[in-house]
């Protein structure tokens, strides 16, 4: 037997709650954090001060990509200019010495700049997930909200604790409201 469109079923992607302010959203993810969830997102019109403690997020790595990219740029630059005057075409001029390092720190630092602004943009995207043409959020009618006047919280099906009927539950017991299963 064949299956036609209409036979399957959707995937669910997880539960979407909304919340009424920042405030209701900020004390929201304090308790989603506390019960153990993982794969989970507060989706806000704007920056919430202090959401990153209240959901739990550690520092991120873009300042060590920004290093290592930097460091990589200056001993990248460094190490052409050196190889160049050592051994590519080691030219004497005026008895100076073969590796002027002095000389090579303005062109060293160039290099620098450009391998973070570069690492700091691929690293960027790679850490968001982006290019990312598509989301299950972008399926939910109340979704459409969060980026005028509104507040949310997502829990993924992913997640390992999650529990269809459990994070419903939860959802509702800390205030959410419009609380709706969305499908992949």
């Amino acid at each position: 037997m064949e299956k036609t469109i209409s036979d399957v079923k959707p995937k669910v992607f997880g539960v979407l709650a909304q919340f009424s302010s920042p405030k209701d959203v900020y004390h929201a993810a304090e308790k989603v954090r506390d019960k153990g969830y993982k794969k989970w997102d507060v989706h806000s019109p704007f920056p919430i001060h202090g959401i990153d403690g209240a959901m739990g997020l550690g520092d991120s790595r873009m300042g060590w990509i920004a290093l290592f990219s930097a460091m990589a740029g200056c001993f990248g630059g460094f190490g052409l200019q050196y190889w160049i005057n050592m051994f590519a075409q080691p030219v004497v001029i005026g008895g100076k010495p073969l590796n002027p390092y002095p000389a090579f720190v303005p062109v060293s630092f160039e290099p620098g700049i450009l391998f973070t602004a570069f690492g700091c943009l691929l690293g960027m995207l790679a850490l968001n997930g982006l290019p990312r043409l598509y989301h299950a959020l972008f399926k939910s009618a109340n979704f459409k909200k969060f980026s005028d006047d509104g507040f949310f919280i997502s829990i993924e099906a992913r997640d390992p604790r999650f529990n269809l009927n459990e994070t419903r539950k939860l959802l509702e017991d800390i205030g959410g409201r419009n609380i709706e299963v969305v499908e992949d």
